[in-house]
């Protein structure tokens, strides 16, 4: 008894405990979320990815590679999941119109169906986010104030206070939210296209996400009832606007004046 009392005393004692307890929440975590990703893949039937994986050799292969193992050209996508392709494809993001900084939005290639074959192709690659039901889109069932403070806190510092966007480095920048549908926002934070971090389940859950959207609506269906919104920026770009004209309007007649012949 005195020598196990004197193992578990062990300095390293504490420090393999700590570790063995991370190894196995971790892994109990990834169990849970592989068998809900893969539960997701699973909705798709056999000729829904075999018609994607046609698709996709056709139009995405020559970047991403035959077997989305990703190039030079483009990453790999295994892994990314249904979402990303919905979100990329479904916006016309995706195929790209020209390598750039960042792929643009543009009048989509695909239909629906099309779109779902290519998701459900890459969905069957590895487990991934899927695209969200329906009940996380209905923006009624949401909060407005909730999703404003979750908006301002995450996702403000790129996409302005009311998603109106904003210029980013290297020539990238954050989109506009106005006319954005539901279920891309969604993906959108469950993906994080572009510069845009991935906001998991974890980090904002499907709920606060619902909420971001409720907020997000409300504010497009408000619009801007003083004229020109002036990119959404309110008091602080008209105050500047004013102040800038109003300062140069004072010079040019200081100008004016002191050139005058006395």
């Amino acid at each position: 008894m005195k020598a196990l009392s004197q193992k578990r005393r062990h300095p390293l004692a504490a420090v393999a405990l700590l570790l063995m307890g991370l190894l196995v929440t971790g892994g109990l975590y990834a169990a849970a979320s592989s068998v809900n990703e893969a539960q997701a893949a699973s909705a798709y039937s056999a000729s829904d990815i075999e018609e994607g994986n046609k698709l996709f050799i056709a139009n995405c292969a020559t970047c991403h590679g035959m077997n989305a193992e990703g190039t030079d050209s483009g990453p790999s996508l295994i892994g990314v999941g249904a979402a990303s392709v919905d979100f990329q494809v479904g916006t016309g993001r995706m195929p790209m119109q020209m390598q750039g900084p960042q792929a643009q939005a543009k009048p989509v290639q695909f239909d629906e169906e099309q779109t779902r074959q290519l998701a459900a192709y890459v969905a069957s690659l590895a487990p991934g986010p899927a695209v969200p039901e329906s009940k996380w889109l209905d923006s009624s069932l949401g909060n407005s104030a909730e999703g404003g403070e979750i908006f301002r806190v995450n996702c403000a510092m790129c996409h302005n206070a009311v998603g109106a966007g904003g210029a980013l480095t290297r020539g990238k920048f954050a989109p506009s939210l106005d006319g954005v549908t539901e279920k891309h926002i969604y993906e959108a934070m469950a993906t994080g296209p572009q510069n845009m971090p991935v906001f998991n389940d974890s980090n904002i859950t499907p709920e606060d996400k619902r909420d971001v959207i409720t907020f997000l609506k409300e504010v497009e269906a408000t619009g801007s009832p003083g004229g020109a919104e002036l990119g959404s920026l309110g008091p602080v770009s008209e105050g500047l606007f004013v102040w800038t004209a109003g300062l140069g309007i004072i010079i040019a007649f200081t100008i004016w004046l002191t050139s005058r012949p006395s």
